[in-house]
C-alpha cells in the first residue's frame, strides 16, 4: 500500500481547486529565485496545466505533489523533477508556502514521505537537490534528511543583479 500520510501532513495529487494555492505561489516573486522563475503566471496557463497534473511520472518526467494538513488546508508543494527512469534518478523541490507555517516540521515529514515514496515505489536510486548558498533552512532540511553537499556550483544563479554559489545534495538509496 501507498502511504503518503505522515503524522501531521499528507501529500496529494493536484486538484482544480488548487488553482488559486498555485496562481498565489507561482505570482509570488520573493520565491522566484527558488524557482528560477522570471514571469508571472496567468490563471489560464495554470488552469491548463492543472488539466495534465494526472499524467503519469514515466510521461511528463515530473511529479508535484500539494503538502496538506488533516484539516485539508495546503501548505505548499513538494515536487520530483527531471524524472529519468533510464538512471533511476530525479530531483527535489520543496516549498512551504506561509513563513508562519515554516520551521513547525511540515517541510521534514513531506520530504521523508517523498523519499519514501521515490525509493520504494517508483524504484529510484537517487535524488538530488540545487540550494542557494545563502538557504541554510533547506541545507538544514535536505542535510537532517541524509543529503550529501556534493559540490558548489559558482556563481550559478543571477539574481538581483549579483551572482550566487549554489550547492548541489545527493542522497543515493543504498
Amino acid at each position: 500500500m501507498i502511504t503518503l500520510k505522515g503524522e501531521n501532513i499528507y501529500l496529494r495529487a493536484l486538484e482544480p481547486e488548487d488553482l488559486e494555492f498555485i496562481h498565489t505561489i507561482e505570482n509570488d516573486e520573493s520565491i522566484w529565485e527558488i524557482s528560477n522563475t522570471q514571469t508571472p503566471y496567468s490563471k489560464f496557463l495554470i488552469k491548463q496545466y492543472l488539466e495534465h497534473a494526472h499524467k503519469d511520472i514515466f510521461e511528463v518526467k515530473q511529479l508535484r505533489l500539494v503538502i496538506s494538513n488533516y484539516n485539508d488546508l495546503a501548505l505548499g508543494m513538494i515536487d520530483l523533477f527531471d524524472f529519468d527512469f533510464k538512471n533511476r534518478r530525479a530531483g527535489v523541490g520543496i516549498l512551504v508556502k506561509e513563513p508562519n507555517d515554516r520551521l513547525k516540521g511540515y517541510g521534514r515529514e513531506a520530504l521523508k514521505l517523498l523519499i519514501d515514496y521515490s525509493f520504494k515505489h517508483l524504484d529510484l536510486h537517487q535524488l538530488y537537490c540545487n540550494i542557494s548558498e545563502d538557504n541554510g533552512a533547506s541545507v538544514k532540511l535536505f542535510s537532517n534528511q541524509g543529503f550529501k553537499q556534493i559540490g558548489l556550483k559558482k556563481d550559478w544563479n543571477y539574481v538581483n543583479g549579483s551572482y550566487k554559489n549554489e550547492y548541489l545534495y545527493q542522497l543515493i538509496n543504498n
